[in-house]
């Protein structure tokens, strides 16, 4: 019996000893959880301080923030939820990439960051929303949501295979990522694992446990609600006004009449329809009252449109707090399990968003609350706790940076991002990075009709061409006017400002290898046929006078 114990104790001191070495073999190269929400505004993420989140804390996605680092000044290159992701994974403007709207179809064959990890011994995973048509290059593993996906029920592609998993989708999505994280990935290789949650894209639907999360909270609301557009002529014709363009039912949960279930304007039923009936009964409790409460006051004109934005605004909030549960768990088992040591963890969106602001929601402008993306980073030992970036970044960076931080040298030669690893570690100035950025806005007609445009900023100044069935410019001084409010482009006194932007507009398009091609207008039918179909699935809006 003593041999026996002896021998049992020997053979857990070779295994133990086993799975240390195998840690320090994982130590050679950081491991990256990669952590995108869909439509995640700064304005949304309590570390970022603004009004809106103070009363709406996100403690999870800050403690990323106080481990690390947080970006004030990151953008996109083109602000919709494809051509987002497929910049991420190639480090390729949207041009260069092949995928430029919602709708196109992306080339998997070509070099991208999950590919080249892959390559250098990486265990690669992917869960959540893919939004590219086709499925997933370079991933060991992957489990992807279909389409845009739903907030409850959502059917998942898994080898091929489609199956409808009930529950919640940012719940499902966060215990996938940990399931991997903790059982299936191998242990002996670093990992890069993409966490890619729904949350909070439309129609806002919070989990059961949060719906009623913030209905005492009245946010406040943007001074530039009701807007009066200055020189701004395709903000007058977008539209995404959450007063005029929002639908009652499937966007704000608005029922019919008092102690009604049944929603108001709802052209997308699956969303609703595919719920349990235990969860619809769940639903239809927690909004029946507040819904009562609406019909009971009878508003109209801008008492309404005010209505309006506090339930869009509550309803979004709500949304993220899942979000920061799933972050909290999984920053809980990296922590617990010692991973978070070797380990970058990365929070951010696929490009901003509104939260009423110019009384809009939705993204796709080249303004700061569209353009500007949250990014949060940590790594003990690399990144200092707490520190600050105000160097200008974009998600066409993401790929070489994190690249760099492996240690991959054999970067495909049509990347066009910057590494920014030396932000992270302190061996790079803030000023010896980027001092211009580039975006291109392609998806016109389309939900939302925001003009196709392209534009650069600097950190001061913002030059932007809207274009297609529209030909006007628009010229921003960030300093003076942050919230972009005074088109300067017939002011003279910014006369040689206008012309050095111009002068470096043409240059950055000269580098990024921007050609005529990409100015093509779109047939007048479609534009036509666009309007007559958002019209339709608006149907008659609320009063607003």
């Amino acid at each position: 019996m003593r041999l026996g114990i002896l021998t049992l104790i020997g053979l857990l001191t070779i295994a133990c000893n086993t799975k240390i070495n195998t840690s320090k073999k994982t130590a050679q190269k950081p491991n990256i959880v990669f952590i995108m929400a869909d439509d995640h505004a700064i304005q949304a993420i309590s570390a970022y301080g603004h009004p809106i989140s103070k009363l709406a804390n996100t403690p999870n996605i800050d403690r990323i923030a106080e481990n690390g680092a947080i970006f004030q000044n990151s953008f996109v290159t083109n602000s919709i939820c494809g051509p987002s992701r497929a910049v991420i994974l190639t480090g390729k403007h949207s041009h260069i990439n092949g995928f430029r709207q919602n709708g196109d179809h992306f080339n998997g064959s070509q070099p991208t960051l999950p590919k080249m990890l892959q390559q250098s011994g990486y265990n690669t995973a992917v869960f959540g929303k893919w939004h590219l048509h086709g499925y997933p290059e370079g991933f060991d593993h992957w489990k992807i949501i279909v389409d845009q996906g739903n907030y409850y029920n959502p059917d998942f592609i898994e080898h091929g295979d489609t199956t409808r998993i009930e529950g919640y989708a940012t719940d499902i999505i966060t215990n996938d990522a940990l399931q991997w994280l903790q059982q299936d990935r191998t242990d002996s290789l670093p990992f890069f694992l993409m966490v890619q949650h729904k949350a909070p894209h439309r129609n806002w639907m919070p989990a059961l446990r949060h719906a009623n999360l913030y209905d005492s909270i009245q946010f406040p609301l943007p001074d530039s609600y009701f807007p009066d557009f200055n020189k701004q002529w395709a903000s007058k014709e977008q539209l995404q006004t959450i007063y005029i363009d929002m639908y009652e039912g499937h966007d704000l949960k608005m029922t019919k009449s008092f102690g009604s279930t049944q929603l108001l304007n709802n052209p997308w039923t699956t969303d609703f329809d595919r719920m349990t009936p235990k969860q619809r009964d769940a639903w239809d409790a927690a909004y029946l009252d507040k819904n009562n409460d609406f019909h009971k006051a009878h508003l109209t004109g801008k008492d309404l449109a005010i209505w309006k934005g506090q339930r869009y605004l509550q309803d979004y909030m709500a949304t993220i707090a899942a979000v920061d549960e799933g972050v909290g768990k999984i920053l809980d088992y990296l922590e617990e399990s010692g991973l978070d040591k070797n380990t970058l963890v990365v929070y951010t969106s696929d490009q901003g968003f509104w939260m009423g602001e110019n009384g809009w929601f939705d993204k796709r402008f080249m303004y700061e609350e569209s353009f500007k993306t949250p990014l949060l980073m940590q790594l003990p030992g690399t990144i200092r706790p707490g520190t600050k970036i105000n160097a200008m970044v974009q998600n066409l960076d993401f790929a070489p940076t994190f690249l760099e931080l492996t240690g991959f040298s054999n970067l495909s030669k049509d990347m066009q991002g910057e590494s920014f690893f030396g932000l992270l570690n302190g061996t790079l100035n803030e000023d010896d990075y980027r001092d211009v950025v580039y975006y291109h806005y392609y998806d016109y007609p389309a939900f939302h009709m925001v003009k196709k445009h392209y534009g650069i900023r600097t950190k001061r100044y913002k030059l932007i061409h809207f274009y297609d069935d529209i030909d006007t410019w628009e010229l921003y001084d960030l300093e003076k006017d942050p919230n972009e409010k005074m088109n300067l482009i017939m002011n003279t006194d910014y006369a040689q400002v206008l012309h050095r932007m111009r002068v470096k507009l043409d240059s950055v398009q000269t580098h990024y290898k921007v050609t005529e091609t990409e100015f093509k207008k779109a047939p007048e039918d479609n534009v036509d046929k666009a309007y007559e179909q958002f019209k339709r699935l608006r149907g008659t809006p609320a009063t607003f006078n």
